[in-house]
């Protein structure tokens, strides 16, 4: 990243952005001058998406049709994938809010018994109650030895390891050799470390260090008591949760269902294998979504490629078992987008179309039916990623029952430059206190967000150096890619 803003003056970003607009919409140089040359600059929005956005505000583009269709759709949307459609997008936090009440919207799917092990990522259904006391015996929390009253002291000849039987109880003037994690013999005073005690020659255990009474021993009930509340409802169940739900006693845990989802890959020039060629081009969203779609607390159904065919696709939703359909690019209005005049010949209703966020802007979420949502990602793998950031990733945490993470911000290290009206998901890179941009952070890139800690939310006209940011952390940096590949 180079630092530079969208308020530079010369060959700066602004000005190009102004002279784009102004010539898409036929006006010529605004200063009064010939076509000027696109000047370079390495974080400058696409040409194409200046370009959509005077498509989208030009008053010369087509006449948006007087009324809507009912649903939401444009009129003519079932008629032809390029028939020309007029939509107001939506502001990128509404268009989040909106994804969370439509999934606030589903009726709650009744709570499943799963084994710890199957458990991983998905949240309790119900408080989590001790089933024991922990530790449910008094236990040595060193090596050395057991004692009995003040020292020196005589020594039995056998030891207490862990696991075993309870010893019997120890005199005064008595000691035992103890294992960590062994039942403390009744009547002891105190662990005394191994490192602490020496034998004389007539092995008489002597003190280095005197323990003082109670040291190094875990009391029966030190953590908790059998009944007292571990873990409420809605706590993500994470490594650390599985080993203390072991600890109290529990063999499987009530759990909420993970929501069901399945991605449909759109398009005919994709390559599942082999270097991109004859115009054909490798699928970069069908190894990246399922796991990332997990991490957010799906479960993920089915992969499945659909060649560029309205019936394909149509047969493909209608068969869908998912609560969550996912489908990647045909969101826009070319001769093969096939996503909106499906989703009209299905009947669904269009809660979003399209966002003002770059990249991304052509997302969509639509309602199925009953309990059932599909979000429609454009096909560039930056813009998809935007896509599962501001629709999927609201509706599937609502669903999966995860509370919502606490928002915060960090200062940039350099000026991010910004969209002149949307706004701006940029990947970046945590370090110490500040937010470092990363390069490479295109609609069509992915090798900014494959380094990236975050993505962050830049208002619309862009900010300079330490400017205060708003991040959205990247899934895999809360969950663990463990729950990613779970």
């Amino acid at each position: 990243m180079t630092g530079r803003g969208t308020r530079e003056t010369g060959n700066g970003g602004e000005r190009y952005v102004e002279e784009a607009l102004a010539m898409a919409r036929g006006e010529g140089d605004p200063q009064g001058g010939a076509a000027r040359t696109r000047p370079v600059l390495p974080q400058d929005p696409d040409i194409e998406e200046a370009l959509a956005l005077v498509r989208e505000e030009s008053p010369s583009s087509p006449a948006a049709p007087a009324e809507a269709s009912t649903r939401g759709f444009p009129a003519g949307a079932g008629d032809s994938p390029a028939a020309p459609r007029h939509r107001a997008a939506t502001s990128w936090p509404r268009a989040r809010a909106l994804a969370e009440r439509a999934a606030r919207s589903v009726p709650p799917r009744a709570p499943v018994t799963r084994r710890p092990d199957a458990a991983l990522g998905l949240v309790l259904a119900a408080p989590l109650p001790a089933l024991t006391d922990l530790p449910s015996f008094d236990t040595s929390a060193m090596d050395g030895w057991a004692v009995a009253g003040p020292g020196p002291w005589d020594v039995r000849e056998e030891g207490v390891l862990a696991g075993h039987a309870g010893h019997g109880p120890l005199d005064d003037g008595e000691a035992v050799r103890i294992a960590t994690g062994a039942r403390v013999p009744p009547d002891t005073t105190a662990i005394l470390r191994s490192e602490h005690g020496r034998t004389d020659d007539k092995g008489r255990l002597h003190a280095t260090r005197d323990p003082a009474h109670g040291q190094d021993i875990r009391p029966r009930g030190q953590e908790c008591r059998s009944g007292d509340h571990l873990l409420s409802a809605g706590t993500v169940v994470t490594p650390a949760v599985l080993g203390l739900a072991a600890a109290a006693g529990y063999d499987s845990l009530a759990v909420l269902p993970p929501p069901r989802a399945e991605v449909l890959v759109l398009g005919d020039e994709l390559l599942t294998e082999g270097l991109p060629k004859d115009g054909l081009i490798r699928d970069a969203l069908g190894p990246m979504l399922p796991p990332w779609l997990r991490a957010l607390g799906a479960e993920v159904l089915a992969v499945r490629r659909i060649a560029d065919d309205e019936r394909a696709l149509r047969k493909a939703i209608t068969r869908s078992a998912a609560d969550l359909i996912v489908t990647t690019g045909g969101t826009a209005s070319g001769p093969v987008d096939h996503v909106h005049p499906t989703l009209a010949k299905l009947d669904a209703e269009l809660l979003v179309d399209g966002v003002q966020v770059r990249p991304g802007h052509p997302m969509l979420l639509a309602r199925l039916g009953e309990g059932r949502h599909l979000v429609g990602l454009p096909g560039n793998p930056l813009a998809a990623v935007s896509g599962l950031c501001t629709l999927a990733e609201p509706l599937l945490r609502v669903l999966a029952g995860r509370p919502v993470p606490e928002p915060y911000t960090l200062p940039v290290r350099e000026a991010v430059q910004g969209h002149p009206h949307d706004t701006r998901l940029v990947p970046v890179t945590v370090r110490g206190e500040y937010a470092v941009p990363l390069h490479f952070n295109g609609p069509a890139m992915l090798r900014g967000i494959a380094a990236a800690d975050a993505l962050a939310v830049v208002p619309p006209g862009g900010t300079g150096p330490g400017a205060e940011l708003e991040l959205l952390d990247l899934p895999w940096a809360l969950a663990g890619i463990g729950v990613c590949l779970a």
